[in-house]
C-alpha cells in the first residue's frame, strides 16, 4: 500500500498519489436535500437516539441520587447506587450503543456540538446541521420528560438531572471544563471517522463508536464534579426545560458556549493542522501562481 505524503517539501508543496479519497465538502446550503427521504430519516434517527440517550442517562443520575440519599434512613447510603463511575459509564455506554446504531443512517451525532464541528469542517450542510440540532433538542426534552413521568416522586427532589455549575467553582472554570471536554469528544469523532484511517485500517469503521463512547466516559469522570458534565447542549437544554429552575437556566449559557467553542477548536485542529488543510491550500495557491 502506497504511503500518502501530505507535503513532500514545505516550499514545493508536492503531493503523491493517495491510497484513500476524501469525500467532497458538503454544500453550504443544499436545497435539494429537502426533497430526499434520507434527510428526514436521518433527522428522525437523531431525535430518537437523543431521546433514548437522555432517558437512560438522566434516569441513572436520579436513581443514583435516590439510592445514596442518607436522609432516608439507609445506613449504607454513602456506598449505595452506581456512583460517579456508574454515571460516567451510563453516558459513555449509551453513546457507544447509539452511535453504533445510527452511524449508517445519520452519522450518529446525537449532540449539537458534534454537528456544529462537522458543519465547520464541511462534513454536513447548513440545512442538515440545523435540522439535526432541532431534532436533538426536541429528543432531549422528550427523553427527560419520560424520566419525569416515570419518576415523578424523585425527579424534582434530586435535581432533575439538570447541569449546574458546582458552587465550589467559578464560571470561568466551568466554561473551561466544557470547552476542553467537548474538544476531547469532537477531536475523537474526527479521528475515529477519518477516511484516511478507514482506508488503511479496516477495523477502524467497526470500532469508531468505541473510542467516541470512551471519550464521553473519560470526560464525565473529569468534569462531573465541576459542571455535572454537559459537552452536549441538547442534554443540558432538555434537562433545563423539564426541570425549569432558575439555577439551571442561569448556567445554561455555559453549556452552549463552551461546547461550541470546543467543537470549533477541535474541527480547526484536525482539519488545518493534523490534516494539513492550511498547507495544502497554500501549496495549491503557489502552484496556480
Amino acid at each position: 500500500m502506497t504511503k500518502d505524503v501530505e507535503v513532500a517539501e514545505a516550499t514545493g508543496a508536492e503531493f503523491s498519489a493517495k491510497d484513500y479519497s476524501d469525500p467532497p465538502p458538503a454544500a453550504l446550503i443544499d436545497l435539494e436535500e429537502l426533497t430526499k427521504w434520507s434527510l428526514y430519516r436521518a433527522v428522525i434517527a437523531e431525535f430518537i437516539a437523543t431521546l433514548l440517550f437522555l432517558y437512560i442517562t438522566v434516569a441513572t443520575v436520579i436513581g443514583y441520587k435516590h439510592q445514596s440519599d442518607d436522609t432516608l434512613g439507609n445506613p449504607d447510603a454513602a456506598c449505595s447506587g452506581v456512583g460517579i463511575l456508574g454515571i460516567a459509564w451510563a453516558f459513555g455506554g449509551m453513546i457507544f450503543i447509539l452511535v453504533y446504531c445510527t452511524a449508517g443512517i445519520s452519522g450518529g451525532h446525537i449532540n449539537p456540538a458534534v454537528t456544529f464541528g462537522l458543519f465547520l469542517a464541511r462534513k454536513v450542510s447548513l440545512i442538515r446541521a440545523v435540522l439535526y440540532m432541532i431534532a436533538q433538542c426536541l429528543g432531549a426534552i422528550c427523553g427527560v420528560g419520560l424520566v419525569k413521568g416515570f419518576q415523578s416522586a424523585y425527579y424534582v427532589r434530586y435535581g432533575g438531572g439538570a447541569n449546574e455549575l458546582n458552587a465550589d467553582y467559578n464560571k470561568g472554570t466551568g466554561l473551561a471544563a466544557e470547552i476542553i471536554g467537548t474538544f476531547v469528544l469532537v477531536y475523537t469523532v474526527f479521528s475515529a471517522t477519518d477516511p484516511k484511517r478507514n482506508a488503511r485500517d479496516s477495523h477502524v469503521p467497526v470500532l469508531a463508536p468505541l473510542p467516541i463512547g470512551f471519550a464521553v466516559f473519560m470526560v464525565h469522570l473529569a468534569t462531573i464534579p465541576i459542571t455535572g458534565t454537559g459537552i452536549n447542549p441538547a442534554r443540558s437544554f432538555g434537562a433545563a426545560v423539564i426541570y425549569n429552575k432558575d439555577k439551571a437556566w442561569d448556567d445554561q449559557w455555559m453549556f452552549w458556549v463552551g461546547p461550541f467553542i470546543g467543537a470549533a477548536i477541535a474541527a480547526m485542529y484536525h482539519q488545518y493542522i493534523l490534516r494539513a488543510g492550511a498547507i495544502k491550500a497554500l501549496g495549491s495557491f503557489r502552484s496556480n501562481a
